[in-house]
């Protein structure tokens, strides 16, 4: 017999919901563990610093060790060879930063050196505006230039440029060479890219499967990020312009096969019309043939009784035939398009120049500040003064959440880390025990990269054991106040009004999202038969798209006196993604009958109107 629905009771209390900026703070991304990056971070920090103490180079060790670590929070999943820019470029920037600091600690006085570190935040800020690599880049050049300056010692900068080159290239060098099970189970070259391919064809089969239901959307989204992560894993340095062999050359047309595939689905999901559950069956036993590189066996039968299923059949047909064929062809994947040209105007415009600015006050406020407080004896008897500015530059990072959310998972991360670590120095003995307190740490490094205050805690612990090692007295409680010291300076100018018009890098995203969707449409309706031009155009359209998504989310979850400088750009982020669609399913349409039905174009007149509305009203970017 059926029970009757229970009533909810009058005086019952609805669940708590956090603010954003907490539930950011305490949010934790899930996943399996990551044993190779683990086996990488327990073997480099700490064998780095015991080589260190056996050659009595006590002091390159520790620059070796830390720039292991800071290249262990870089090292996240994806091939050998985008690994290599990864690690590579902030590992550079990191050296020079170090150079830089060393000998302008040595030959500047207070003032000067305060003056040199702030232009070099302004630089950095604006580097950083460019991508999440430069981003990267930028955090270990101003981290490096605080240690340089902050951290004197007897070595020349360009030896302990090199020493922190060699820690960096060590982690590189085992990133590289020692297997994982990607490359174990198949290959050695390949080392992600076989799955990252794979999880396209899968994640075309579940928007297929989502066709006609509320889900679509997000199952698109999904498509998106599975080819950006493809495009990413199979793109890198490589000795050769084309690919060496025939299996990689297999692996590349299985990729350029899939994009036809993944617009054929985009279309079908704009229909709205639900398909065939069979539909979903070929792009799944083409996921199957990718990963165990094998052939794909009989496809279900098509239906082909509109433009997006005949596009779909094709495309299956041609992805079928791609990954039964010994790969003699050389397919070339897209590339994202952006030079030099490009990097210089994200970095000078409106979200670099804005970003460069809340650094440079930040960096160059906090080194005062230090260097004040070293004047003052704070510090007691020894002349270290990095930490406060080093801890200002992860703090004013705004691709590791919101302000608050940082400050927040900043401060509870130093304190647990720096109590943790006052036990542990009473108790371990030394140096061995600080060896293996740092190749623990280097081991949690991958690990607890998944929440901001873990991976403080995690490295606080590590670089308070480093500096012990090399010398420094024991400084735990120091070091929770000039964290909170730092807190306090970031809120503070994150909050300050700036020149121009706040929400500058949402903004900045936003126009470059509208330019690359009005660039997809011009060529689509011109009806050019450059089917690559038109896929890589597509894949910059819908890329540039989830990275304005992505700081649209950020700048939401802030507190409310921030988030309200962005209000309206989520909408007008819905409105580019819809004109996107609209634009792959013309494109689609017009391959299979060489014409646009009356639907498609009222459907675009409508959202460019909508978007002129929305720029009209809020002056915001859209597609001009």
């Amino acid at each position: 017999m059926p029970r009757p629905a229970a009533r909810s009771r009058p005086g019952r209390r609805s669940a708590i919901v956090p603010p954003p900026w907490l539930a950011h703070a305490l949010r934790t991304q899930r996943g399996p563990v990551p044993w190779s990056a683990v086996i990488r971070g327990g073997l480099a920090a700490g064998p780095l610093l015991l080589a260190g103490v056996l050659g009595g180079r006590v002091a390159d060790g520790v620059l070796a060790a830390i720039a292991a670590m800071l290249a262990g929070i870089n090292d996240r999943p994806g091939s050998r060879r985008a690994s290599v820019r990864r690690l590579g470029m902030p590992a550079a920037a990191g050296a020079l930063g170090l150079l830089v600091g060393t000998y302008a600690g040595q030959q500047l006085s207070a003032l000067p050196l305060t003056l040199l570190l702030t232009v070099l935040g302004l630089a950095a800020g604006g580097i950083s505006a460019v991508g999440p690599v430069a981003s990267a880049a930028g955090t270990q050049l101003l981290v490096t230039a605080a240690v340089g300056a902050g951290m004197p010692a007897a070595e020349s900068g360009w030896q302990r440029a090199l020493a922190f080159l060699a820690g960096a290239g060590w982690l590189l060098l085992l990133r590289l060479v020692l297997p994982t099970p990607g490359s174990l189970a198949g290959d050695f070259r390949f080392d992600g890219e076989r799955e990252a391919v794979a999880d396209v064809y899968d994640a075309v089969a579940a928007l297929l499967d989502a066709v006609g239901r509320d889900t679509a959307v997000a199952r698109r989204a999904a498509l998106t990020a599975a080819l950006d992560h493809a495009q990413d894993a199979l793109a890198g340095p490589r000795l050769r312009r084309y690919a060496s062999s025939a299996a990689e050359r297999r692996l590349h047309a299985q990729y350029v096969a899939a994009l036809p595939l993944a617009e054929a689905a985009t279309a079908l999901a704009w229909a709205g019309e639900a398909v065939s559950a069979r539909a979903a069956v070929g792009p799944r036993r083409l996921a199957a043939a990718v990963r165990g590189n094998t052939g794909t066996g009989p496809l279900p039968a098509p239906s082909r009784s509109a433009p997006a299923l005949r596009a779909l059949d094709d495309a299956l047909l041609r992805a079928a035939e791609v990954s039964d064929r010994a790969g003699s062809d050389e397919h070339r994947p897209p590339t994202r398009r952006r030079g030099a040209k490009a990097a210089v105007r994200a970095a000078l415009g409106t979200g670099g120049r804005e970003y460069g600015l809340r650094v440079a006050l930040c960096f160059g406020a906090s080194a005062a500040a230090a260097q004040a407080l070293h004047h003052a004896r704070w510090y007691g008897q020894h002349e270290h003064w990095y930490w406060l500015p080093a801890t200002a530059v992860f703090l004013v990072k705004p691709d590791l959440g919101p302000l608050a959310s940082r400050v927040l998972s900043r401060a509870a991360g130093t304190v647990l880390g720096a109590l943790v670590f006052a036990g542990f120095a009473v108790l371990l003995p030394r140096p061995e025990g600080l060896i293996v307190l740092v190749a623990v740490c280097g081991a949690l490094v991958p690990v607890s990269t998944r929440n901001f205050a873990a991976l403080t805690a995690v490295v606080t612990v590590l670089v308070l054991a480093l500096v012990m090692a090399g010398g420094e007295p024991q400084a735990s409680v120091s070091r929770i106040g000039e964290t909170l010291l730092a807190c306090a300076i970031v809120l503070i100018v994150g909050h300050l009004p700036m020149p121009g018009e706040r929400g500058g890098g949402v903004r900045a995203r936003l126009a470059v999202a509208g330019s690359a969707a009005h660039a997809y449409l011009v060529h689509v309706l011109s009806e050019s038969g450059d089917r690559a031009e038109r896929w890589a155009l597509r894949r910059e359209a819908y890329r540039t798209l989830a990275e304005a998504r992505t700081a649209i989310a950020l700048a939401a979850a802030e507190l409310p006196a921030l988030a309200r400088h962005t209000e309206g750009t989520d909408a007008v982020a819905a409105v580019l993604e819809r004109l996107v669609d609209t634009t792959t399913a013309c494109a689609v349409h017009l391959d299979h009958t060489g014409r646009l039905t009356p639907r498609h174009t009222c459907h675009l007149q409508e959202l460019l109107d909508e978007l002129e509305r929305h720029r009209e009203r809020g002056g915001l970017p859209a597609v001009a």
